[in-house]
């Protein structure tokens, strides 16, 4: 918990900091790469940093968890630690580096606030900045420490490349070398390492969109603007090798006998799709209903296995919204105001910001607890920051 010197003065500032960490952001990441270029090969998004998009979420973590502390005196949230925890992991960030981030975040808060900022605010949002550090450290040292290896990357070769819809595709993996393997849970992601046509190492976060376990598949979409799907698409080919880290993601199947909401848009079907493989898999018994959008049928990345698996669970049932409509499927956009939702059910959501925010919403109004909404976002939490 923040300490009693430090707590009015992180109450008085933080509507000024939070005004301004949206600006003071960039200068960090500026000053950041500035001195440590080497940080955006294989760590750091080159995409993200253009878009602003991690900055943007850089910037929603700190102030959340500082009005956190204001708000909740004596207590931590869990919620927004271990998801950044998970996606630390998945890079390999290690305890050092949060002293590199500390140094030049410091130095642009600084620069940014230097009319208004005393040895004391400072002092205060030091020990904001280490209580965030320090609880991310030890989530992050129990992710590592419950991995079946010590590495943070190990090869794997590309055994299959299959079209999946409308632009998508799933590429199946098998290991390369003798490196333990760490069993993913349904739900979760890998990172994934790829060379540009530059030379640049860039990573992304991939949903594993089959079994769990001990195998590794995942479905992506290309992104004709982007860096590093289109390398898996168009140069990846079967029988080279990639370098994958293990798997994260605190999004997963929780235990319990009660209802599930599967509920995705388009590409956003990976990670509910791995866990309806799962409760396929185990024969589960419990009410499972699956609702899915796509613009249109054919760009369903992974109709068939989602279907199948609906059709091996006796509970379960499958709700299709699509833009251009089909027999069988309802038109639009979907809307749970057409669902007959069960009672005391757990939503698992993903695909698109502004589908997810409008499907929580209903689901909330519906009457799900928003303790029960699970929700994953592909890429830096920008939902988080706003």
């Amino acid at each position: 918990m923040l300490s009693d010197k430090s707590f009015p003065v992180i109450e008085a500032t933080l509507p000024l900091v939070g005004s301004r960490i949206g600006d003071i952001t960039p200068k960090f990441y500026a000053r950041l790469f500035a001195a440590h270029p080497e940080l955006l090969d294989g760590l750091f998004s080159r995409s993200n940093q253009r878009s602003g998009n991690q900055q943007q979420a850089l910037a929603g973590s700190i102030a959340a968890f500082a009005s956190h502390l204001v708000s909740n005196p004596g207590t931590l949230p869990e919620t927004v630690l271990s998801r950044i925890a998970h996606r630390h992991a998945s890079l390999g960030i290690t305890e050092p580096q949060y002293q590199v981030v500390y140094e030049h975040l410091f130095a642009a808060i600084a620069e940014d606030l230097a009319e208004v900022i005393t040895p004391e605010i400072a002092e205060a949002w030091t020990e904001v900045y280490w209580l965030m550090a320090d609880a991310l450290i030890k989530l992050e040292k129990g992710l590592y420490a419950a991995q079946a290896n010590g590495k943070m990357w190990s090869p794997w070769k590309v055994t299959s490349k299959t079209p999946a819809g409308t632009g998508s595709m799933t590429f199946t993996l098998e290991p390369a070398d003798d490196t333990p393997i760490t069993e993913a849970l349904p739900g979760q992601y890998i990172s994934v390492k790829v060379t540009l046509p530059d030379g640049l190492r860039q990573v992304r976060q991939y949903s594993l969109s089959g079994d769990a376990g001990t195998s590794r598949s995942f479905t992506t979409k290309i992104d004709d603007g982007g860096e590093v799907s289109p390398v898996l698409h168009k140069t990846v080919e079967v029988g080279d090798v990639l370098e994958i880290s293990n798997p994260y993601g605190e999004i997963t199947l929780k235990d319990g006998n009660g209802p599930v909401v599967l509920a995705s848009a388009g590409i956003g079907c990976t990670p509910t799709a791995s866990i309806l493989r799962s409760l396929a898999d185990s024969g589960s018994d419990r009410q499972v209903l699956v609702l899915h959008a796509e613009s249109n049928l054919d760009s369903w990345a992974l109709r068939g296995q989602m279907t199948d698996d609906v059709e091996r669970l006796g509970a379960a049932e499958l709700q299709l919204w699509l833009e251009e409509p089909q027999a069988g499927s309802k038109a639009g956009f979907m809307s749970l105001r057409e669902v007959d939702l069960p009672a005391d059910a757990s939503l698992y959501l993903c695909g698109p910001l502004p589908f997810m925010k409008h499907i929580r919403n209903e689901a909330i109004n519906a009457g799900i607890p928003a303790t029960k909404i699970h929700y994953e976002v592909f890429g830096p939490d920008i939902w988080l920051a706003n």
